[in-house]
């Protein structure tokens, strides 16, 4: 049976999902440049050499462990100022990235990324699910547009339709029952090759994808969280609202600290009243009693 990939979004969002595809080619001769396209996407099927975290089968999903495994092939789309913007996109055998070392996205943290989740269904494996995709790619553009990186004006259904036909491609890597999926990495890098603070010319859009399972060692039971209230994941100004890697590395110190303390993640506050701003590696959610009486409210 032929596998089929769908998109679960709100009700809102589904509307503008549906857009036509004439609609979105409706641009002009200089938009159509800078965008990426799906209908010039190229597809190279033939297995990976030999990869570390890239082996010729799926492991059993019981010894998964999450970014360990990788499926066998990746999607990448340059971004090119003198080729007039977004290059065409390719599928191709998972492989090295060859950077220049002098490339701005290791020496100022010119990089940005989504974590996104494809799923099969329970009651029938070829019918494979990605978790609103449209709100990855939002953020995604976001944080391109905070980190200002050209081309974050692209279409977002042109890359989720190029994503969706990776995960075709690679769908027997995707672990079936609950709590299982293929975890997906669009992630974009800098690839201008100077020194000195200056915004990109050149970009490399990549997406690598793996069977996973639970996050953490503990496999499904719930995780120990502490309260830091010495160091600040967040402020007002700040880039805690785009997923860079600059959020994340200066949380390596005080999350080691916790992990000997016995704990799994931070629960992050912020200001003198010590708000809770998020926990690291996922959503926070808070059951609250209504001061007058009148019932319970879920915050997010």
């Amino acid at each position: 049976m032929r596998s089929t990939v769908r998109q679960h979004t709100s009700r809102a969002l589904g509307r503008r999902a549906k857009q036509s595809r004439k609609d979105r080619l409706d641009m002009s001769a200089s938009t159509a440049r800078r965008s990426i396209s799906s209908a010039q996407l190229t597809i190279d099927s033939s297995m990976p050499a030999d990869m570390p975290g890239c082996p010729s089968e799926m492991p059993a999903k019981e010894s998964l462990s999450f970014g360990k495994v990788f499926s066998p092939h990746m999607l990448r789309c340059r971004y090119a100022k003198e080729g007039g913007g977004w290059q065409s996109p390719e599928i191709v055998p998972f492989q090295d990235v060859a950077l220049s070392p002098a490339a701005s996205s290791l020496h100022y943290g010119m990089q940005c990324f989504e974590g996104m989740k494809a799923y099969k269904t329970l009651d029938d494996e070829d019918d494979i699910r990605l978790f609103r995709p449209d709100m990855n790619m939002r953020r995604l553009k976001d944080s391109m547009t905070r980190l200002a990186m050209p081309g974050a004006d692209f279409d977002p259904q042109e890359l989720i339709d190029c994503v969706g036909k990776l995960v075709r491609l690679d769908k027997d890597w995707i672990p079936a029952g609950e709590g299982y999926s293929m975890y997906l990495r669009p992630t974009v890098v800098s690839t201008h090759p100077y020194l000195g603070l200056s915004c990109p010319d050149d970009l490399l859009l990549y997406v690598i994808s793996g069977p996973v399972g639970p996050y953490y060692t503990t496999g499904f039971e719930p995780v120990r969280l502490t309260a830091d209230t010495e160091y600040v994941r967040a402020w007002p100004g700040g880039i805690g609202a785009s997923k860079v890697g600059g959020n994340y590395a200066a949380t390596m110190k005080p999350g080691a600290e916790a992990n000997r303390a016995g704990y799994q993640q931070i629960l992050w506050l912020f200001g003198e009243d010590r708000e809770v701003t998020e926990v690291g590696s996922m959503n926070v959610f808070f059951m609250l009693e209504r001061e007058d009486g009148s019932g319970r409210e879920l915050v997010t």
